[in-house]
């Protein structure tokens, strides 16, 4: 299928109920051989790396488990380094820069402002100039989602939106496509000035949910912004939360306060708690 094509079945595709049902699928309970056997599949299917899981297919009692699996501890060593940034996730760069005037590149020809990105002119002020990266999550990768740096959260907003899929085609395609898809923020405070981790979910991503509250994605609610009085230590890839399916994660920064690496280019594969930057 060419992708106008692919674009025009997603048009009419009803995106949200889809992903519910989804994610509802992944989520019940069903005869160890049945659910052991789709996962085996999914696994095969999309080279999953089990040596690096936590723990093994039968350990896990439903699909949505398996996909949000943990890595096997101290797998991904952290990079210590005080002016060191890491990459919050395992995935590959799909777009990398500096945000000029608030604008982000999506694709050849696509752009997108911070101010859409975020929902909030007020809160997207601080990153107008800043460094941007945008991390695509494959269904192979693992689906947690990890502090840059180490600070404190000071909020989140949670913005809901469509379904679109972040594949190739639809990030080439699809007009602002990181501004229309549901979004949960997390913003923190760091040794860089202030930071935006940017999660944004897409067709089958039934939700995504927060590490530090009780904050769960499309579930019905209406959006919300919350700041909290007393902000949340979290220390540099500490888990600040999980994709029930995969996504995108957009990184954002205030203007001069982070560099990124020259190797830091359009589909270099990224792993959690590797460099990607400094602090300027």
């Amino acid at each position: 299928m060419n992708e106008q094509n692919f674009m025009k079945l997603m048009q009419l595709l009803p995106k949200s109920a889809l992903s519910s049902a989804v994610g509802l699928a992944t989520r019940l309970p069903a005869p160890a051989p049945v659910h052991r056997a789709a996962m085996k599949a999914f696994a095969r299917a999309y080279n999953v790396d089990m040596a690096e899981a936590e723990h093994s297919f039968e350990r896990y009692s439903t699909f949505a488990e398996f996909f949000t699996r943990g890595l096997k501890p101290g797998l991904r060593p952290v990079d210590g380094g005080p002016k060191v940034v890491v990459s919050p996730v395992d995935g590959r760069v799909s777009q990398v820069g500096y945000s000029e005037h608030g604008r982000c590149l999506q694709a050849k020809g696509i752009e997108y402002t911070v101010d859409e990105l975020l929902g909030d002119k007020a809160a997207a002020a601080p990153f107008h100039g800043g460094a941007w990266t945008t991390l695509y999550l494959s269904p192979r990768d693992y689906h947690r989602i990890h502090a840059p740096l180490a600070g404190t959260i000071t909020g989140y907003a949670y913005i809901p939106g469509e379904f679109w899929p972040v594949n190739p085609a639809s990030v080439k395609n699809k007009q602002s496509l990181f501004c229309v898809n549901e979004r949960l923020v997390t913003y923190l405070d760091t040794v860089a000035g202030k930071c935006a981790v940017v999660k944004v979910g897409a067709t089958c991503v039934s939700r995504i949910k927060a590490a530090y509250d009780e904050v769960l994605t499309h579930t019905g609610q209406p959006g919300k912004v919350h700041r909290y009085g007393t902000a949340i230590p979290v220390e540099k890839a500490g888990e600040l939360g999980r994709f029930e399916m995969g996504s995108t994660v957009i990184l954002l920064f205030e203007p001069k306060r982070v560099t990124w690496d020259e190797s830091l280019q359009p589909e270099t594969v990224v792993r959690l708690g590797k460099r990607i930057g400094e602090i300027a």
